[in-house]
């Protein structure tokens, strides 16, 4: 019998331009080097790519999250997928920290595209055959892939910030919406907190009311719990509906910094104390500011990465694991 520690086909992972800083992180975790390729855009967009090393019989890795500029990471990815699979690797991964277009995940309204059903697609045609990602903007996304997939998860990450910087006491977890509880229930478990909900009856149009909050947040430092930050407007307003409910310190907790347009004005301009992401996109120089702290999910993917070359259990990563709360 085979030893599962001892995978015959040797690990090779490169990384695209989306995330470099990232993939390094991830690169170090998994303990292998980054391999080298050439990546060239020519002056009317198209993408050249080389692998400039042999991967022949090697079990490759690709990182790339699809974030701005969203289709060219996207064509990156898949023409590198498509180079690999030319070059004979015996099989491809594509870990996507961010994976682009996810909140196209249904039919909202007539004659609509499913484009995160679509990007799946373009994957398994392009042969991939394992795709590992963070925090889907719906966890039934994995459902859209015939091939194994791997979902990992920020929270406890995130949560451990507020351990970190002895921020346990007197919390109360919000969700800005009806149709992130779920997400806002696990941070409010792995901190002993209890949960709030803003009563927004149409997310879609990213408003509220200044004062429809479900639950007791007066008095308290409140937790604003979502998987993307992008114009920031409902996490600005969801921070102002709170700090008119009463509560005291704001910190809003999302996985993923799209950040687009005027987020930072917006938030900057918020009642916002902090904001915590992660570094599943990379943040250009122009959209950090003083309020945001960034946590690495580098070392989650990178275990992951080692995880599955070594044929083990990537579930170690998804159990539950109760912080140190220092309430407890």
């Amino acid at each position: 019998m085979s030893n599962q520690s001892e995978p015959k086909h040797p690990l090779k992972m490169f990384a695209l331009n989306s995330n470099r800083p990232l993939a390094e992180k991830i690169a170090a975790a998994a303990g292998v080097p980054l391999g080298k390729a050439t990546i060239k855009h020519f002056s009317d967009g198209e993408i050249a790519i080389t692998v400039d090393e042999s991967i022949r019989g090697d079990d490759v890795f690709l990182i790339q999250s699809v974030s701005d500029p969203v289709n060219t990471m996207l064509m990156e990815l898949l023409i590198m997928v498509d180079a690999v699979r030319r070059a004979s690797a015996h099989s491809i991964t594509v870990v996507i920290p961010y994976y682009g277009y996810s909140r196209a995940d249904r039919k909202a309204r007539s004659r609509e595209p499913i484009t995160a059903k679509l990007i799946a697609s373009l994957l398994e045609d392009d042969g991939v055959d394992r795709v590992v990602t963070l925090d889907l903007h719906a966890a039934q996304l994995q459902g859209f892939f015939d091939i194994p997939m791997d979902h990992l998860e920020a929270t406890p990450l995130l949560a451990g910030y507020f351990v970190d910087h002895d921020l346990t006491d007197n919390l109360v977890v919000v969700s800005p919406d009806h149709a992130g509880v779920s997400k806002a229930r696990r941070m409010a478990d792995l901190l002993h907190a209890p949960l709030a909900i803003i009563d927004n009856r149409d997310p879609n149009k990213s408003t509220t009311s200044a004062d429809a909050v479900i639950g007791s947040v007066a008095g308290k430092n409140a937790i604003l719990v979502d998987d993307i930050i992008d114009t920031a407007v409902r996490i600005s307003i969801s921070a102002q509906t709170l700090k008119n409910a009463g509560a005291n310190d704001i910190y809003a907790v999302a996985t993923h910094p799209v950040f687009s347009q005027n987020a930072v004005e917006q938030m900057k301009a918020s009642p916002l104390k902090k904001v915590i992401v992660t570094d599943s996109i990379q943040l250009p120089s122009e959209k950090q500011f003083d309020k945001v702290e960034v946590i690495s999910v580098g070392h989650l993917m990178g275990s992951a990465i080692r995880q599955i070359y070594t044929e083990q259990s990537v579930g170690k990563l998804f159990v539950k694991e109760e912080l140190d709360n220092t309430q407890a």
